[in-house]
């Protein structure tokens, strides 16, 4: 059977390359294996913050498995498997090929395709019957709405008025129309914009009279209905600004993927009560949108910590509406940082926030200090957002200590986060327990994970944390750990 010759190739290659390893890479590589042979639906749930060499168990029974089979996968892990897996497989004797691009692929070889290009070869039918393997099904949501996405740059203007030169006026008018909308709106952190559906209408409605339309312009008029965001970025030094426009819920778009089709997904997933499988809204996926047929569920989680983690969190601290949440941000990373011999990471997604507790820090700690940089000094403090430490952790050396100055609660003005908390008022759905803290509970379990694979402390200095009756929640999320009850030198 495909798992006894996976599960021997694996183990002798581990064996031969004599590396501490991820405790359930046989497990995984049967299971990979089973679901290949029986082209059933398996979901494995990792636990959070799991070593990335899991990989590897995934894909010895990928060059085995002797049927058509698709690996979709981010950048980040495109490049771990091409630079790092696959020569370990190619060292070991293992047979595995590689097709890279939406050009359909031989039948022998594993077809290696980005979200953007699975969405591609299954729209235009050249997927076949081939299974698919989803690894980071975590992020699924999120890859798939920057899969489908649609940006119009300034030049796609000029681009339309070429091809459309009888409506030149008309379009020069709209422009500016919602140019000043655009650049009329207060300035937001980041730059953003929300638009209504109002502010689009003229520009639709002329759109929908003229054809043929250049791309980007056909799949922006495609990309209608409620189920559909905009906004806009600006460029405040050249008075430059993209239109953006994506889906509320992307899976909707490849809903019956997997229907007729065995499929293996991945994932550092969060787990449900029915445990069935099913994602609620905010968590990712539910069976009837991608077409999950009675999957196989498991939980590959890690042996349980001998010691938990030490957490840092004060019962009365500011909230970070207060006047003085900066101030104190600033005094308890300076007590945090103080004595320590590792590598500190202060995570705070609000830009202003952020740059300055960087500065603060660097006046009391010198060149220690740096924002989002990968090539930290051994005691350095690293200031960075979720997003970026959530991409880059494992280019970073093990810290000693997260401190999380913000808790990872996505921003009501953040144009894409308000139209999907809007989307599910008028559902008549708990926007804030059944979006907004699932998916920070998610973000701030694998953030912090590194701790509990190297040891270390975690600070939360959001005084949300202990002042608000979720506070409880996010908190048993975090277990096993031990509180800490003051800092020493004070």
């Amino acid at each position: 059977m495909l798992e006894a010759r996976a599960h021997l190739q694996l183990k002798a290659l581990l064996a031969r390359e004599g590396l501490e390893r991820w405790p359930h890479h046989l497990t995984l590589c049967r299971l990979v294996g089973r679901s290949l042979r029986r082209g059933d639906h398996t979901l494995i749930r990792l636990a959070a913050g799991s070593d990335p060499s899991w990989l590897i168990g995934l894909l010895v029974p990928l060059s085995l498995a002797g049927t058509p089979v698709a690996l979709v996968v981010g950048e980040s892990l495109r490049q771990r498997l091409l630079q790092r897996e696959w020569p370990r497989l190619r060292a070991a004797g293992v047979d595995l090929r590689c097709w890279e691009g939406a050009d359909p692929a031989p039948q022998t070889h594993l077809w290696l395709l980005s979200h953007r290009e699975l969405l591609q070869v299954w729209r235009q039918g050249t997927l076949g019957n081939r299974q698919l393997v989803i690894p980071q099904a975590e992020l699924l949501q999120d890859l798939l709405r920057e899969a489908v996405a649609v940006r119009i740059e300034p030049a796609d203007w000029d681009s339309l008025r070429r091809a459309l030169p009888l409506a030149e006026p008309s379009l020069l008018a709209l422009h500016g129309r919602l140019g000043g909308r655009v650049l009329a709106q207060p300035r937001h952190p980041e730059h953003l914009v929300a638009l209504a559906p109002e502010d689009e209408a003229p520009l639709r409605q002329l759109l929908a009279l003229l054809t043929p339309l250049p791309e980007p312009w056909s799949h922006w008029l495609r990309a209608s209905g409620p189920g559909w965001t905009s906004w806009a970025t600006v460029d405040p030094a050249l008075l430059h600004w993209q239109l953006h426009r994506q889906p509320l819920a992307p899976l909707a778009e490849v809903e019956g993927l997997l229907q007729g089709r065995g499929a293996v997904l991945v994932g550092e997933l969060p787990r449900t009560s029915a445990g069935s499988g099913r994602w609620r809204e905010g968590h990712g996926f539910g069976e009837g949108d991608l077409g999950l047929q009675a999957p196989v569920v498991v939980d590959l989680g890690d042996p349980p910590l001998a010691d938990p983690i030490p957490l840092y969190c004060p019962v009365r601290q500011p909230l970070p509406n207060s006047p003085h949440f900066g101030d104190h941000l600033l005094d308890q990373c300076r007590r945090l940082v103080l004595a320590q011999a590792g590598l500190t990471v202060v995570l705070v997604d609000d830009p202003a926030l952020r740059l300055g507790l960087a500065s603060g820090l660097a006046a009391e700690f010198g060149s220690r200090v740096g924002h989002a940089c990968t090539a930290p000094e051994a005691n350095g403090v690293v200031c960075a957002s979720w997003s970026w430490w959530l991409e880059n952790q494992e280019r970073l050396p093990l810290p000693v200590q997260v401190v999380v100055a913000l808790l990872p609660i996505a921003s009501l003005e953040d144009p894409l986060t308000a139209a999907r908390v809007a989307s599910l008022r008028r559902q008549g759905g708990d926007w804030f327990r059944g979006l907004l803290l699932p998916e920070a509970i998610n973000r701030l379990q694998r953030g912090v994970a590194s701790l509990r694979r190297g040891g270390g402390r975690l600070a939360v200095l959001d005084g949300r944390l202990r002042g608000r009756d979720w506070g409880g929640t996010v908190l048993a999320a975090l277990d096993p750990w031990v509180q800490l009850s003051r800092l020493l030198p004070d």
